[in-house]
């Protein structure tokens, strides 16, 4: 590794150089601004970058490591999505009615990274509120995928996966309303972690409960060190708690496995899957049962919980529009619109009657995963689909709904559950498959734990094929 490839290391690798003195964070800074330069013209990762504030954060950075008080990620370079508001930084939301938009106030996530010196390089591309699964938006287009340009990232944290999947951030933050960390985790083939709800505080906390923040890494251990920063509770956030676990202390060492109890579901009983995904995520299960795991094919009996998500995530998005939807309809998405219409025809009682359900499948869960310490399952159910399509057309031959591709996805947002996707394999066309590991509700560390562990078994590529 030269000093023109620091792009290419981890968090962890690149704050072990700058405490050497091995590396300068300002020099790692440029290399990444210049990648952010030449390649993100066709990715289209980020909506807004922010060079000049990149620079200065280096610069402090560096005279902190000079002086000995530099934080865990002093220098790190790393990408917010654009759905957090970010103090000073033009945060879009993918909205045209937010396109100059400059919040006075941040985020608890945010704000944590910041204090342990964090250089920000920007915003990174999120469909409009984050309402579909491709990252598109009427302010600057659609994030592509490193692996193929012609494909989606997936979404809404697309541009975070593809910001990190090309070497155009170290690390990056998600969010996940219905699979929005996991599916551009498993579409760009990098790690991503949608922790227990309220573990990184989101605000406002009053939207969405449904949605988590998480971490977006090419490595596990980056995940953990992003977590360990950014987890506990705030007052800001009524739901937000404290773990009391040190994650990057936890995943020192080499990470034991043996007599964990595993379920895998290859369709958790009602997916359509397609057939390659199916097959590569089946022979990833196996590397648990040599790391020593006691693995059954196994999931509730429960049907698909999309009645639920629809109402819940439908109703969240509507929240925002409550007053003035037919005054900014023009502004708006049309493909949110139609969303936004269908919200408005559900009736007090459908939102009761989902709330009702959504507690009694937390429940469902809750009951399944006292014999488990994890579950398995596909991420997707199918492979990245055209960049700028709402959803496939297809998956297993079969026509899809609005977000019926996601069903390994949502259940985990009602839920709660720590979920995340480890990079598992690629198709026959060379497109990343994800691994879908689910804890039980507050186990963020078990979680990691397996993952970790599959990661050392079973490497993947940390940057997606040159692509310029």
């Amino acid at each position: 590794m030269t000093s023109q490839d620091a792009w290419k290391l981890s968090a962890t690798e690149l704050v072990a150089l700058y405490r050497d003195r091995q590396l300068s964070p300002v020099e790692v800074t440029e290399q990444l601004l210049a990648r952010i330069e030449a390649h993100d013209g066709t990715l289209n990762s980020y909506v807004t970058p922010t060079p000049e504030r990149a620079l200065a954060d280096a610069r402090r950075a560096e005279k902190a490591y000079a002086d000995g008080v530099a934080g865990p990620v002093a220098g790190v370079p790393i990408a917010i999505k654009d759905l957090t508001p970010t103090k000073g930084v033009r945060s879009t939301f993918g909205s045209l009615l937010y396109e100059s938009h400059v919040p006075e106030e941040g985020t608890p996530d945010v704000e944590r990274l910041e204090a342990a010196g964090m250089v920000l390089l920007g915003k990174t591309t999120t469909p409009e509120f984050g309402w579909k699964g491709d990252s598109g938006n009427r302010v600057n287009g659609p994030a592509r995928n490193p692996w193929n340009t012609d494909l989606t990232p997936g979404g809404s944290s697309g541009g975070s996966g593809a910001a990190v999947a090309a070497g155009l951030a170290t690390m990056a933050s998600g969010s996940d309303g219905a699979g929005s960390i996991r599916i551009p985790s498993s579409f760009c083939g990098i790690y991503g972690l949608k922790p227990t709800t309220g573990l990184i505080p989101r605000v406002p906390s009053s939207m969405s409960v449904h949605s988590h923040i998480g971490p977006m890494t090419r490595t596990v251990r980056d995940a953990a060190l992003f977590l360990t920063l950014t987890a506990g509770s705030d007052s800001r956030d009524r739901f937000s708690w404290n773990s009391g676990v040190d994650y990057v202390a936890e995943l020192q060492g080499n990470v034991d496995l043996a007599g964990l109890r595993v379920a895998w579901s290859p369709d958790l009983g009602y997916a359509e899957v397609d057939s390659e995904v199916a097959e590569v995520a089946a022979r990833a299960v196996k590397i648990f049962e040599q790391l020593g795991c006691e693995v059954v094919e196994a999931h509730p009996e429960s049907a698909d919980p999309w009645p639920i998500i629809e109402v819940v995530f439908a109703i969240s998005q509507l929240s925002r529009h409550v007053d003035d939807l037919d005054a900014v309809r023009d502004q708006l998405d049309p493909g949110r619109v139609e969303l936004l219409e269908h919200a408005r025809g559900f009736s007090a009682a459908d939102i009761m009657r989902a709330n009702n359900e959504w507690n009694r499948y937390f429940h469902v869960w809750r009951e399944f995963m006292e014999d488990f310490d994890i579950v398995l399952t596909p991420t997707m159910a199918c492979p990245p689909f055209a960049a700028g399509a709402h959803k496939p057309e297809l998956v297993n031959g079969k026509p899809t709904t609005y977000l019926g591709w996601t069903g390994f996805a949502y259940p985990f947002n009602l839920t709660g559950q720590p979920a995340a996707s480890v990079p598992c394999g690629l198709t026959s066309a060379g497109f990343p498959v994800g691994l879908q590991i689910v804890g039980r509700y507050r186990d963020d560390l078990t979680v990691l734990r397996a993952s970790a562990a599959f990661e050392a078994a079973a490497p993947w590529p940390r940057l997606a094929p040159d692509y310029s």
